[in-house]
């Protein structure tokens, strides 16, 4: 194994209540270089258009696809991902958020926090997230 996932657990058995189901880790052990990607958002990476306003489900999904791209484009891939920080601009967009970006993140058990914050760059982005991952060593 690539790196050691410390005391994995899935969402849907610590917080039942809230309809969840991603894979998570409470650490990671991580080898290789590490590849840290600034928090993503809902932007067409060429264009700088910002997409998806007003829906928190479709805005996370184009921020997954931009940190893919860009793992991908380091050398690295989604289940390299160690850890995740997801900033959310009201409480009640987190189970969109989550549900879409545990879709990306299904095997991964990546540590991860979550944050509601007033605000993020641009008034129209309710979700952004942050990466760390790494390339592995080559075998």
């Amino acid at each position: 194994m690539i790196h050691k996932r410390i005391r994995p657990f899935n969402t849907r058995d610590t917080y039942p209540e809230q309809k969840l189901d991603n894979d998570l880790s409470q650490g990671v052990v991580a080898r290789g270089t590490m590849v840290f990607l600034r928090g993503q958002v809902s932007q067409d990476l060429e264009t700088r258009e910002c997409l998806h306003v007003g829906d928190a489900g479709k805005q996370t999904a184009k921020t997954m696809e931009n940190i893919k791209m860009l793992l991908e484009e380091a050398g690295s891939q989604m289940s390299h991902i160690c850890r995740i920080v997801v900033y959310v601009t009201d409480i009640r967009y987190r189970e969109a958020v989550y549900q879409e970006m545990g879709k990306w993140l299904k095997g991964v058990f990546p540590c991860s926090t979550g944050l509601v914050v007033p605000a993020l760059a641009r008034p129209e982005w309710v979700v952004e997230i942050e990466v760390t991952a790494v390339i592995p060593d080559a075998a």
